[in-house]
């Protein structure tokens, strides 16, 4: 899955979710982490609308970005 280079954003993301990334795109058609994150948000973002989270998910996820300092 190569794709021609976009503009784009720099996005931070915690290292063990980089790490976590890379283990799962090896022996796949992604060459980068950025290609993956793309891949999976554009597919997120296909389906407007559609709530991508149960509640538990999204509960679970502000916990998560809480306690990284990205949101109080």
């Amino acid at each position: 899955m190569t794709e021609p280079a976009a503009k784009g954003r720099a996005l931070t993301i915690p290292e063990d979710v980089a790490e976590g990334i890379e283990a799962r795109i090896r022996g796949t058609g992604f060459n980068s982490v950025d290609a993956f994150v793309g891949f999976v948000m554009a597919r997120l973002l296909e389906a407007p609308g559609e709530i991508p989270f149960s509640e538990d998910d999204e509960r679970r996820l502000k916990e998560r970005l809480r306690s990284l300092g990205y949101i109080d």
